[in-house]
């Protein structure tokens, strides 16, 4: 696999351009050595004018002193002497002395097909390898031809490869190391740049208050890293603007909820209080007066519960902290599922505790509360005859978790997401036909985050599932 990384892809880059460059130096020098050497060759054979190979000539003669002449020839001299386009005598010299060559047909073809020219052939023979020929005319019509060895031209280049490809094999291995280590101190500006991007990522930019990371050192607009990092700072300093401005909304909107809600409640209290006095009057009262009290007694009962939700959420907004007692979660869910079966007989009520008492440390109103609010849930956005399920149990890493389970048409799954935020409803009409403010299960993730927990959902038609984790008490 190529690397992946930029550090990774300029490294390997530059290591195969330096093989190219090596191989190509390699191949050039093997075949400009080759070239010298075989020419080196070609002077020698054309400097001794055939003189081993037109000695043989004299060989065919009775007289022993006419062998032929080896004086002056090179130790592998080969020499041999075609007559009408056949090999009459072929030899070699071996420490100063010739030695008959036996020849096959496919070599005495070789030979025959050698033009008389003078000039250099490399050919094979079978008995002595590779060598390089010439062939010029006889004195008496035949053709003489001298050869000298290959090998060692072929062993001094492949010493020559064998040395360049240990050479250019370190010189790979260091320039690799090296370029690696350049490449890295060369991408440090852009490393730290994405390093910040990264850490942009991981901030919570969806609410709260967020910290910006420092600014990129490297802005030099000479770089093209330097120009990318001053437009990544000048990016951060836009967000951050727009996070302090939208944090700054969210404060004056959390002290105006706090302070109206804190402001309603006398007025709110107030009106209960009289509309509750008038129908207690001994005096007839008017039955559209009766009901027209009723109903401000309905809809004032109704806006001090909603404004005791906003004053909760706005004092969990604040961080004011809970109370931190023993609190016995098996009682809690029990009470809870008697108010439901209570509050809505139709529906079948199931309960799964565990033997013994489920304790954890936090508020014993608000976690109540949790309870209550997933319950009343449950109830207001299923029809009559739906089961719902109220399960307490250990989790797997030591935690504890509520679960409360429906077989209910389920949440929409466009609106599942915003599901723990204020004031989000699945049906306006019949959330307001039934009293529901939205505010329940915001309630619900408020109060479980303060206590260190995690409230989640998941839904689908036939099936929905409310889940509040919290850490037992040690």
């Amino acid at each position: 696999m190529p690397p992946r990384t930029l550090r990774g892809r300029l490294t390997a880059g530059l290591v195969a351009l330096l093989a190219l460059v090596c191989l190509a130096v390699g191949v050039t020098t093997a075949l400009a050595l080759r070239t010298f050497l075989v020419g080196r060759l070609d002077q020698q054979l054309a400097a001794s004018h055939g003189k081993f190979a037109a000695s043989l000539e004299h060989d065919e003669r009775p007289d022993a002193d006419n062998r032929p002449d080896t004086r002056g020839q090179a130790d592998g001299t080969f020499g041999a002497r075609l007559k009408h386009g056949e090999t009459t005598q072929a030899a070699v010299v071996r420490q100063q002395s010739d030695a008959a060559v036996p020849l096959t047909g496919q070599d005495l073809g070789t030979l025959a097909a050698l033009p008389a020219d003078g000039r250099g052939h490399s050919v094979r023979i079978s008995a002595l390898g590779r060598y390089r020929l010439t062939a010029v005319p006889g004195d008496d019509g035949d053709v003489l031809v001298t050869g000298l060895p290959l090998h060692r031209v072929e062993e001094t280049v492949h010493r020559l490869e064998l040395v360049e490809a240990a050479v250019f094999g370190t010189a790979l291995t260091v320039t690799g190391l090296a370029g690696a280590v350049w490449v890295r101190l060369a991408l440090r500006p852009l490393h730290r740049v994405a390093a910040t991007a990264d850490e942009v990522t991981r901030l919570p930019l969806a609410s709260g208050e967020v910290e910006m990371p420092d600014p990129v050192p490297d802005t030099d607009p000479r770089t093209e890293v330097g120009r990318v990092g001053a437009a990544l700072n000048r990016m951060l300093g836009h967000v951050g603007d727009a996070l302090s401005r939208r944090q700054a909304g969210e404060e004056r909107l959390r002290r105006f909820a706090a302070d109206a809600s804190h402001e309603l409640r006398t007025p709110v209290a107030t009106v209960r209080a009289h509309a509750e006095l008038a129908l207690r009057h001994p005096e007839p009262v008017p039955e559209e007066v009766r009901h027209a009290l009723e109903r401000i007694q309905s809809e004032s009962r109704r806006m001090s519960g909603l404004v005791d939700d906003l004053l909760l959420l706005a004092r969990l907004d604040a961080g004011r902290p809970l109370a931190r007692e023993p609190v016995d979660l098996t009682r809690l869910a029990l009470d809870a599922m008697d108010d439901a079966r209570a509050a809505a007989p139709g529906h079948r009520w199931l309960l799964d505790l565990p033997e013994e008492p489920v304790l954890v440390p936090g508020d014993e109103h608000r976690l109540h509360q949790v309870i209550a609010n997933l319950l009343a849930n449950a109830r207001v956005h299923t029809p009559a005859g739906t089961q719902v399920e109220l399960r307490l149990a250990p989790a797997p890493d030591g935690a504890v978790e509520l679960t409360v389970t429906d077989d209910g048409p389920g949440i929409p799954a466009e609106l599942l997401p915003e599901v723990f935020q204020r004031f989000t409803r699945a049906d306006h009409q019949r959330s307001r036909r039934t009293g529901s403010t939205g505010l329940g299960l915001a309630i619900v993730s408020a109060v479980t985050t303060a206590h260190g927990g995690r409230a989640t959902a998941e839904s689908r038609p036939g099936r929905t599932v409310f889940s509040v984790r919290l850490h037992p008490a040690r």
